[in-house]
């Protein structure tokens, strides 16, 4: 049941941003950015964890699982740290995903052969 849950929740998810994207003006650079900080706000109002046990993979791979892992690196690095936690909370708990991003993005770029759009 984990499979399917994750399954239509993710796809539910997809479908809800596609429709943003076709129904509405804005850019897909600023539904990225609305859908990073829906997963803050729900992260800071305790929503997300329930959300994040039901669905599984389903919420925690699109970008609504990244604004939720940069809430928690900023709360936790705020007790830990303190005041300067609010800067370098998020870089620390996003920094594994980030950095894979960026290797695999190498990577294929090697194997594949990359070209500009005319």
């Amino acid at each position: 049941m984990d499979y399917i849950n994750a399954f239509w929740v993710g796809g539910l998810i997809c479908a809800l941003v596609q429709i943003l994207m076709e129904k509405t003006k804005l850019m897909p650079g600023r539904i990225m950015v609305l859908l990073v900080c829906t997963g803050v706000v729900l992260g800071a109002l305790s929503l997300y964890e329930p959300f994040l046990k039901f669905a599984g993979a389903g919420a925690s791979v699109p970008l609504l699982g990244f604004g939720n892992i940069l809430w928690k690196g900023v709360k936790e690095s705020i007790h830990s740290d303190g005041f300067i936690g609010i800067f370098m909370g998020g870089f620390t708990a996003s920094a594994i995903g980030i950095s894979a991003a960026l290797i695999f993005a190498y990577i294929a770029s090697l194997i594949f052969d990359p070209k500009m759009k005319k």
